[in-house]
């Protein structure tokens, strides 16, 4: 059997990335995110993985400046997605976090969208192709687990 071909590589590279981003729509659709700007939902996604945090590690972590965070959080505790309380460790600085009514949120558009998915997968895919696609997430894992490509030549002459 011969290796494929970097064009062909290429041409995966392509089509799965396009791929991902009509499936990643696809799931936009299937629950009501309201109108969150994709800085907000970076900041909520962030919280609920790592815990409460101040408006200075929120930025430092989405590399922008703590005024234009304080903006993003503000919009985001108007709404009652966050909350801030003063940080025991240091009076001075408040941790926002997750309000309750966020995490339900959070839990019913997630639910919608494996509803959603699951239901797909079961209407659309017979049982052997369901075994392919479970053999096809599997390599998927493997390229996310790939390394960094390395800079690209013109970027190392710099």
């Amino acid at each position: 059997m011969t290796a494929p071909s970097p064009d062909f590589a290429a041409s995966l590279a392509v089509e799965l990335h396009d791929i991902v981003g009509k499936l990643r729509r696809r799931m936009r659709e299937q629950a009501d995110a309201g109108d969150l700007p994709p800085s907000q939902v970076t900041v909520l996604r962030r919280l609920e993985s790592e815990g409460p945090l101040t408006v200075s590690g929120l930025a430092r972590g989405a590399g922008m400046r703590s005024q234009s965070m304080g903006a993003t959080i503000a919009a985001l505790q108007a709404a009652g997605l966050v909350a801030g309380a003063p940080d025991p460790a240091d009076g001075r600085q408040t941790l926002l976090s997750l309000t309750p009514a966020c995490r339900k949120w959070i839990r019913q558009t997630r639910a919608a969208k494996h509803d959603w998915l699951s239901r797909a997968i079961a209407s659309e895919l017979g049982a052997r192709e369901q075994q392919e696609l479970a053999r096809a997430l599997a390599l998927l894992q493997r390229v996310i687990a790939a390394q960094p490509a390395a800079p690209a030549a013109k970027d190392r002459a710099q």
